[in-house]
């Protein structure tokens, strides 16, 4: 474990208790010594990529972490595993999905793990509730905040507030 890194996850479910998966994700990231700084609320969103299924809760967690890229997502992977995950289409419905969104402003390129995430300056379920806890959070890959990143152009899905997520 090196030194403490800002973290920025993405969290999301759709299947069983979505909402109470994403509240034990967050538990689990808690007991697995990251500390959770800033959440965002909690927002019910439209499917992307698979279009029939489910709608989405979903939210932005702001953190602190010792644990180096591989071994936060070798911890994430973990936590998804034990509250159930079962890996079987890209996009498909899900008891939860812990995303790396940012490690500080590092850039991270690896056949299994891309820092940035690759896909969230085009997610609306992403940028939004990361829009509600860090607007003026600098992408480092396209050099744009994140709040700039939400008014260009893109797919817009249905992002929908539910609500404000107590601390854990």
């Amino acid at each position: 474990m090196g030194k403490s890194e800002i973290v920025y996850l993405g969290l999301g479910s759709n299947l069983g208790e979505a909402e109470k998966n994403i509240i034990n994700g967050l538990r689990y990231l808690k007991m697995s010594k990251l500390e959770l700084l800033k959440l965002s609320s909690l927002y019910y969103t439209e499917p992307v990529g698979k279009e029939d299924q489910p709608y989405f809760y979903n939210m932005v967690v702001k953190a602190s972490t010792n644990y180096s890229p591989d071994e936060l997502l070798k911890v994430i992977k973990e936590i998804e595993k034990a509250l159930g995950r079962v890996w079987t289409e890209k996009w498909g419905p899900r008891i939860i999905d812990i995303d790396i969104l940012f490690y500080g402003s590092k850039i991270v390129n690896k056949e299994n793990l891309i820092i940035p995430h690759p896909e969230l300056h085009k997610r609306d379920f992403v940028l939004i509730p990361m829009a509600e806890i860090e607007p003026n959070f600098l992408h480092p890959v396209f050099n744009k905040t994140i709040e700039e990143l939400l008014e260009q152009p893109h797919e817009r899905k249905e992002v929908k507030w539910f609500k404000f997520i107590e601390a854990i």
